[in-house]
């Protein structure tokens, strides 16, 4: 338990009251660490959504867009991709991480 308190950057005591309010409320919390990743993800996916509603702004009015070109568009809406995968798969293992152990009990 206390492996797994450490891990995630939560106090033993803390931890465990967290997991049992998790498993009792069938619930997938965030401890704070987790949360700030994911909060810093999605800015950054706002600030590339930002980049190209800007280029996609003066495409659309005639202007020929300066600043990324093709290529660099391509490798934008790969990391946005690549985040939103980080993120759901994030998510996804917070999940999993707290219903551990759930199916091993016979109580």
């Amino acid at each position: 338990m206390s492996a797994r308190a450490t891990a995630r950057g939560m106090a033993s005591a803390t931890y465990v009251s967290v997991l049992v309010r998790s498993h009792l409320r069938s619930l997938a919390p965030l401890p704070r660490e987790e949360l700030s990743a994911l909060k810093r993800s999605v800015a950054e996916l706002g600030a590339i959504g930002r980049n190209l509603n800007q280029i996609a702004r003066a495409a659309n009015q005639g202007a020929k867009p300066t600043g990324p070109g093709r290529e660099d568009l391509k490798a934008m809406l790969r990391v946005a991709e690549g985040l939103r995968a980080h993120v759901k798969a994030l998510v996804r293992a917070n999940q999993i991480s707290w219903e551990q152990g759930r199916a091993e009990t016979t109580h």
